[in-house]
């Protein structure tokens, strides 16, 4: 055995010895269908394609083409310091199987997208890690880097249509919404963020705390490290609530899931009145595992992709905005205007973290993080809470603010989940919750008066003016270039409050929260006139949803 170099190692198990260990023989094996000869990769019990259950490993030739790679220098991991290169081949034999790995042998800039890529094995501990250098023998011209399932002008055709007219969301209303403090490194319990959110969002309905019969939040009480507060279990108990329906969990609609998982449930008649929230205390948390009162989770891991120190959403979502740029002549000044219209916006908001102006220069000049991603396409770690309301739609009437409805929410999932195995070109989880949003209402684009995108990154927040048709696929260059469009004062005023960029990192609830102050015209200095038709996106990458809102019946 040889040893281990430090690095997140996999977790070996039955089902995946014969891909961890190819090493030991010199050649790749990825598991293949008897039925239909399609590799399958991560390794599953049926085909996915035919539904066949005769899958066994097979011998690949080891050579693949490069599909995106970015040069790591934010992160490092245990036994490989930044900087690095994480990168995506798409095999020969199937291109539909990506492998996220390390580019080795080479310069950064000798890479280039549609290269021939050879497999070279990395002995570490009980493990070979698959790595890949450039192959001697290089394609007269590179090969294609896409091989989506789905392409991105595609997704409309898949969405199943309604299952009934009788629409859910003509039911409920969204009634209230509460904040909690915001700012870097608090260092306040979560739950105390939470309880602050809620009895804001509570007292803001004008409701009393016994009214609310249902809970629900985003991430819910899993091992989500400074990403919640315990969950339903723990607001529960902190304010003796005794909720007829509740629901916590990730695998919902993205961060704001809960509130659509709640509209269905004061729809169905489980509930009159749900609070929803969510917590996130990332700065807390950061600092208390550097004063070493937090140890966090260790051990083999079962992730195919922090082996090869893609540790963050930034490494997969780098590659996707790389070949976003290569396929259709963006470039960084593109996604910077994102980043300048959050910050101008932030700078008439008292509780944005990032207030400062900031240049162009500011924005191209700043650290790398993972090209080509600068400090300033990436959200502002914070600690806050934020509590959202959904009520049945007859109680709304009668409570102290105006109610916001809702029109349509975007749901459908249509790609796949794992994050190397997804759409290249955008954000994955964007293009089908766009797609079925339109499809459950007569609304348009040009009705929105203010959109409030998910912004973790300013790459997911061009996918989804893509995704939901402010411009077409591959045309943010043009709509982005100067800043006019996505102004308060322009065609579609975007995220208002600052976004996750200069507001700070509330996980999508944050843009709902945005969403509601602009529809009941109380946003003060950042107040968009005339707003009668919102949208909000929460989530992407991984699972997500979109909301279509508006202040009149």
């Amino acid at each position: 055995m040889a040893e281990e170099s430090g690095r997140p190692l996999p977790l070996v198990t039955e089902q995946n010895a014969f891909f961890w260990t190819s090493g030991a023989g010199g050649r790749l094996r990825i598991q293949e269908c008897a039925s239909c000869t399609a590799l399958i990769h991560p390794p599953q019990p049926i085909c996915r394609y035919c539904r066949g259950r005769v899958l066994a490993p097979r011998e690949v030739s080891g050579y693949a083409t490069l599909i995106g790679f970015t040069v790591n220098h934010r992160f490092s991991v245990p036994g490989l310091e930044a900087p690095y290169i994480v990168a995506q081949v798409a095999l020969e034999e199937d291109p539909r199987v990506r492998l996220t790995t390390n580019a080795v042998g080479c310069d950064p800039g000798d890479l280039h997208l549609g290269m021939r890529m050879e497999v070279m094995f990395q002995p570490d501990g009980d493990v070979w890690l698959p790595l890949f250098r450039p192959a001697a023998a290089q394609p007269a011209e590179p090969a294609s880097i896409t091989s989506d399932e789905i392409e991105p002008d595609q997704f409309h055709r898949h969405v199943r249509p309604m299952a009934t007219k009788d629409k859910f969301e003509d039911r409920v209303a969204l009634t209230g919404t509460g904040m909690s403090r915001i700012g870097r490194r608090l260092m306040l319990p979560p739950l105390e963020l939470t309880v602050q959110a809620c009895q804001e969002a509570v007292a803001d309905a004008g409701l009393a705390m016994d009214d609310i019969d249902g809970l629900a939040t985003w991430p819910g009480a899993g091992p989500v490290t400074g990403f919640g507060e315990g969950g339903v279990t723990a607001v529960e108990s902190a304010l003796g609530l005794r909720p007829t329906w509740y629901n916590g969990g990730g695998e919902t609609f993205g961060p704001g899931g809960s509130v659509i998982a709640a509209m269905l449930a004061v729809a169905g008649g489980l509930a009159r009145h749900v609070l929803c929230f969510r917590t996130i205390w990332e700065s807390t948390y950061g600092e208390l595992v550097k004063q070493g009162k937090i140890v966090p989770p260790g051990g083999r891991t079962a992730s195919w992709m922090a082996p090869f120190g893609a540790v963050s959403a930034a490494h997969t979502l780098a590659q996707n905005a790389q070949r976003y740029m290569h396929l259709y002549g963006a470039t960084r000044e593109t996604l910077g205007w994102i980043a300048l219209n959050q910050r101008a916006n932030a700078a008439d908001n008292p509780t944005a973290i990032y207030r400062a102006p900031m240049t162009m220069d500011d924005y191209l000049t700043a650290r790398t993080i993972t090209s080509p991603f600068g400090l300033y396409d990436c959200d502002v770690p914070c600690d806050a809470a934020v509590a959202v309301i959904v009520s049945a739609k007859d109680a709304a009437r009668d409570l102290a603010k105006p109610p916001v409805y809702v029109e349509a929410v975007g749901t459908q999932q249509i790609e796949r989940l794992e994050w190397d195995q997804s759409t290249l070109t955008h954000e994955p989880q964007v293009l089908g919750q766009s797609a079925h949003l339109w499809s459950r209402t007569s609304l348009r684009p040009r009705d929105v008066d203010v959109a409030e995108l998910y912004d973790g990154f300013t790459f997911n927040c061009l996918s989804w003016l893509e995704g939901l048709g402010f411009c077409g696929i591959g045309e943010a260059k043009d709509f982005l270039d100067g800043g006019e469009n996505i102004a308060r004062d322009g065609l579609l005023p975007l995220n208002t409050h600052g976004g996750q960029l200069s507001h700070g990192r509330t996980h999508g609830m944050g843009l709902i929260h945005e969403a509601i102050v602009q529809l009941r015209g109380e946003g003060g200095d950042r107040q968009v006139p005339g707003v009668q038709v919102g949208i909000v996106s929460t989530g992407g990458l991984a699972t997500s949803g979109a909301l279509l809102l508006r202040n009149a019946e």
